[in-house]
């Protein structure tokens, strides 16, 4: 079992298999591409499973895999299978756009895959080609389609914008009922490379809007997730998202791995440590206890953009990290 100094169980692993992504959002990436790392540098999949297997042999139940968008990595379901047959009752999701699910959606589920996130931040296809900053919408839909169809489990995810897709937030829920799936409406969080333009709603409005249709309730939290969930009448439930107020670090159970080999303890992460070495020389010993000092440097409590302690242990940031850690920090890494 994997405990943090400050004697929290950490059971839920996220690895960032790549950076890069086929979508532009406004309200993540910056004008200008990020300097995205040669693909020597990353870590291959074989390489990530040994780190993974140190994981789930400490009692890691549930991994989800992201970007960037994690289905531009070649081979993604090889990865996943490679997880699923040594741990085969492991909660393994991913989050995606959606754009290339159509083509992937079987063999994923195929391989191993329980879950996917998938953002839909708009049912008008101009919208969804504004924020995106090209046209996706009709890919994504299909994306969806063939998830369902395989057998995935599918949450939905929305970036609330003011002036954008505020005029949205029921249709989207009704949509997302109608097709099986919960819908989370995320707080927009203004971060380094967003656009100025946007202007996010806060959950207390977009709780209102919905009041205007439907009468809800609130129902259950999970205590290690960032959601707070209503119900409506008819039992359906969706969840808003709302770090400004609601983080969950009292019960955080996870960690994140970039695709680079940097382990980190915290969302809002001044310091990261790095596995690469040691498993690249097969150093599995040594993997462990850079895993050890992780989960004893994961703070307490952030501060909402980092950790309020400085760690003396861990390596210093490069300034690729730095560009890894202001790319973690956007409005996709709740979910």
């Amino acid at each position: 079992m994997l405990i943090d100094g400050h004697g929290r169980t950490v059971d839920y692993l996220r690895i960032s298999v790549t950076q890069r992504c086929n979508f532009r959002c406004k309200y993540c990436m910056p004008k200008t591409p990020f300097s995205w790392e040669p693909k020597e540098n990353l870590l291959s999949f074989e390489e990530l499973f040994l780190f993974v297997k140190v994981c789930l042999d400490e009692g890691v139940k549930k991994i989800r895999i992201t970007g960037g968008e994690p289905l531009l990595r070649k081979d993604l379901d090889k990865f996943i299978a490679m997880i699923n047959e040594h741990s085969p009752d492991v909660d393994l999701a991913i989050t995606t756009n959606g754009f290339m699910l159509k083509h992937y959606a079987k063999a994923l589920k195929n391989a191993g895959l329980k879950r996917i996130n998938m953002s839909l931040d708009s049912l008008k296809t101009e919208k969804a080609k504004f924020l995106a900053q090209k046209s996706v919408l009709h890919e994504v839909l299909a994306g969806l389609d063939a998830a369902l169809e395989a057998g995935l489990k599918v949450k939905l995810n929305t970036v609330a914008l003011r002036g954008v897709n505020d005029d949205e937030i029921v249709s989207l829920l009704e949509f997302a009922r109608s097709m099986g799936c919960q819908i989370r409406f995320i707080e927009y969080m203004e971060n380094i490379h967003a656009t100025d333009e946007l202007k996010g709603m806060k959950s207390a409005e977009i709780l209102d809007v919905i009041a205007k249709k439907y009468r809800f309730e609130a129902a259950e939290k999970v205590p290690t997730g960032p959601a707070s969930i209503y119900k409506l009448e008819d039992g359906y439930t969706f969840g808003v998202i709302d770090p400004h107020k609601h983080d969950f670090c009292e019960s955080c159970n996870r960690i994140r791995l970039t695709a680079e080999g940097h382990l980190i303890p915290c969302l809002y992460f001044e310091d990261a440590m790095s596995i690469k070495d040691a498993v690249r020389k097969g150093d599995i010993a040594g993997a462990s206890e850079i895993l050890r000092q992780v989960l004893q440097n994961k703070p307490k409590k952030t501060n909402g953009r980092s950790a309020l302690k400085t760690r003396p242990q861990a390596a210093p940031f490069t300034k690729r990290a730095a560009e890894i850690h202001a790319k973690f920090t956007s409005n996709l890494t709740w979910i």
